[in-house]
């Protein structure tokens, strides 16, 4: 096989893994395609934790024909038992001749050993093959393993000089009826979504995934309300029993303690965290993040407002920004903006952006880029 062939094969596994985006935290996306004689004999993916690996899949659907094929995976196969069986053993049992994956598993329970053991039952092992875009599929998954924090994503609609609302506070809508569409989208790969206590207030908002093209599939990310004082109305529309799939309350000490138990008996989580001293007794987002990554959400979507964010921003802990942008002016000192607080000192400082990608949405224009990590 030629290089050419190889790639279009690792590039079929990466498009398999992708099918599952959203689904399976707290683990990564995986593609496996098998090929015998140049003939693809079983593809797979991993679709949710619990379920079998990728290579599983797909070994199950070569069948016989796995015997000295040629196996490519997007992620180095594991050797340890978690959930389910290790692939690596599988792989060597079903008497696969070569496997070609994408990256190595930053996982300390796999990191190299899913290789060595691969190479020890006389397997030619390749890796490296379309490392950048299997990195980028699961960089939430990396960042997890490596610092059990979620991936950040900053998500807002704006106008074209910068603003979410008028200075009046009205804000619906500002973008068109396709970027909402495709924020909900965003939501059904989402694992949460985070709001400050002020856009509650101002919107009553929901936070549900309202597809026009729902499925029995249709995600509802785990809706988390920040309110370090316990302002949220028990009436709310995000605090109802029947809105489906999960909210959290994330408050502090300074909340009343019946007010706690109220919402606890309406359904909802309650989180007490600590203060940041730093922020006026407000949650310490840090010990925040820690304890959504505690719970196995990789994914965390912050739909703001502009205090969320800025503090955010001012702790250096946005990962991707996805920005839906409307051709109107709406002007005004006092109109709120996507990023409040202090903001940067010097432009040095300023958050930069990378791997850009633009796409226009009826005129209005989704941006979406990864902020560059520091050196």
């Amino acid at each position: 096989m030629t290089d050419t062939i190889h790639e279009q094969h690792m590039r079929h596994a990466l498009t398999l893994a992708q099918q599952a985006a959203g689904r399976t935290s707290p683990n990564p996306l995986v593609g496996a395609v098998i090929v015998r004689d140049g003939v693809v004999v079983g593809a797979g993916y991993h679709t949710r934790a619990g379920q079998p690996h990728a290579e599983i899949e797909a070994l199950r659907q070569a069948a016989a024909q796995a015997r000295g094929a040629t196996v490519y995976v997007t992620l180095e196969p594991c050797a340890h038992h978690g959930r389910t069986p290790p692939c690596a053993a599988a792989l060597i049992e079903a008497g696969v001749a070569r496997v070609h994956y994408a990256v190595r598993d930053p996982n300390p329970a796999v990191n190299g050993q899913g290789d060595a053991l691969l190479q020890a039952a006389g397997i030619s092992v390749h890796h490296g093959l379309c490392a950048d875009e299997a990195m980028a599929i699961n960089r939430p998954f990396f960042k997890h393993v490596q610092t059990g924090l979620p991936f950040v994503t900053a998500k807002f609609g704006m106008s074209l000089d910068g603003k979410i609302a008028t200075h009046t506070g009205d804000a619906q809508w500002i973008t068109n009826g396709r970027s909402r569409q495709q924020g909900h989208r965003l939501r059904n790969v989402s694992d949460a979504i985070l709001v400050g206590v002020n856009t509650v207030l101002a919107d009553d908002c929901r936070l549900t995934t309202r597809l026009d093209d729902a499925t029995a599939d249709t995600q509802h990310p785990v809706r988390i309300v920040v309110d370090s004082t316990g302002r949220t109305p028990l009436t709310a529309a995000i605090v109802q029993p029947t809105l489906p799939g999960q909210t959290i309350l994330a408050t502090t000490e300074r909340s009343a303690a019946d007010y706690r138990q109220q919402m606890q008996a309406q359904g909802v989580t309650v989180w007490v965290l600590p203060t940041d001293p730093g922020q006026n007794g407000r949650v310490d987002l840090l010990a925040l993040l820690e304890m959504i990554g505690l719970h196995d959400m990789l994914t965390l979507m912050v739909e703001g407002g502009g205090t969320l964010l800025g503090a955010l921003l001012a702790h250096k802990q946005i990962d991707r920004v996805w920005a839906f942008i409307a051709p109107k002016i709406i002007g005004g000192t006092a109109a709120p903006t996507p990023f409040g607080g202090t903001g940067f000192t010097h432009l040095r400082d300023a958050l930069q952006l990378t791997h850009i990608e633009t796409t226009n949405l009826d005129g209005d224009i989704w941006l979406q880029a990864d902020v560059r990590q520091s050196s």
